[in-house]
């Protein structure tokens, strides 16, 4: 069975592996497309934070059913698409209803070996069906649910000013699930292609590049009011610091980025806007399910979501191109 392994920081090789057995209570799925994203791109330039080498990546995921248990739901050859937050189920965070961010949380792809290989173990109720979806829309359901969850955490309401910092596959997610919660969308981002590519393919008609000027340009927008809901979806924690100076007073900052870096505000500045701060960390079942129903719906464009294909063994050469281009690429789908 073939895989594809990060070894170290920018060295990615395909590997031969014996082919998993599935455990108890465990589905074998044959990998038919994965997703690229940040975090896949930062462990291959190594600066991913919840990581050690060698690993294999990959977390968003989708393929057929090879292998069931007795008595499963599930069908072999059935579309799935996988939720790779592999909780406890018995920790604080767990027992609140939280398995995103559990105690001892294996995260597929991060914490553990991900699908970027021919077949993967994993728990059945990891598994989510996907008959009707293409694979391709199947491989993007994960990254679209932490958009979906980051929105969920803010409670947006009708008509509020939001503003997404970071017009990459997971700002624009946040961006896709705000509007669809009917606020009022602003996107910025320092690479003036992303944010065409926004404008023209996915219909967001106000986009800012970041310059000198861009607290002015936010003031003007908002007749000096700025955001109700601001998200960061930047990965980059000077982005982050600045991120509080375009939150309306009373409003809520939502960082979805994950920087291994302090993040340090102005007391001052946090406390007159008495600002709620909200960490926004992977995503629910039920932000999985409500992403499921808006590709169905036709609410999510998915077609021009998935700008990139590579095949799995031509990813090793090719990752650093991807990285290269990343202005021109939202979202890089692998197949196997």
């Amino acid at each position: 069975m073939r895989a594809i392994l990060c070894r170290e920081p920018f060295a990615l090789e395909r590997v031969e592996r014996p082919e998993p057995v599935a455990g108890a209570g465990e589905v074998l799925v044959r990998m038919r497309r994965v997703g690229l994203c940040g975090t896949d791109y930062h462990i291959f330039a190594g600066n991913q934070p919840f990581l050690s080498y060698p690993r294999v990546m990959g977390h968003e995921l989708a393929g057929e059913i090879a292998a069931v248990p007795i008595g499963s739901s599930l069908t072999v050859g059935q579309r799935v698409t996988i939720n790779p937050y592999l909780a406890c189920g018995t920790c604080i965070a767990c027992r609140k209803g939280k398995p995103n961010c559990c105690t001892r949380i294996a995260v597929l792809g991060v914490h553990t070996d991900g699908g970027m290989q021919d077949v993967i173990a994993v728990p059945e109720r990891a598994v989510i069906a996907a008959d009707d979806l293409t694979l391709e829309q199947a491989a993007m359901v994960e990254f679209l649910a932490i958009g979906a969850h980051a929105v969920a955490r803010a409670a947006l309401s009708p008509g509020e000013r939001v503003l997404v910092a970071g017009a990459g596959p997971i700002g624009i997610a946040v961006a896709l699930f705000a509007r669809l919660d009917g606020a009022q969308v602003t996107i910025i981002d320092t690479r003036a292609s992303r944010l065409a590519y926004a404008r023209d393919r996915l219909g967001f008609d106000d986009v800012v590049t970041v310059d000198d000027g861009i607290r002015d340009a936010l003031s003007s927008r908002t007749d000096g009011d700025f955001f109700d809901g601001v998200f960061d979806a930047t990965g980059n924690i000077h982005a982050m610091r600045a991120g509080l100076n375009y939150v309306a007073n009373g409003g809520r900052y939502v960082l979805v980025s994950v920087v291994p870096d302090d993040l340090i505000f102005a007391d001052p500045e946090f406390h007159r806007r008495e600002t709620t701060l909200i960490a926004s960390r992977n995503a629910l079942s039920s932000d999985f399910e409500r992403v499921l129903a808006a590709i169905r719906s036709g609410d999510i464009p998915t077609d021009a979501l998935h700008t990139h294909s590579v095949a799995a063994d031509d990813l090793p050469g090719d990752m650093s191109r991807l990285i290269a281009e990343a202005d021109h690429v939202l979202k890089a789908i692998v197949t196997f």
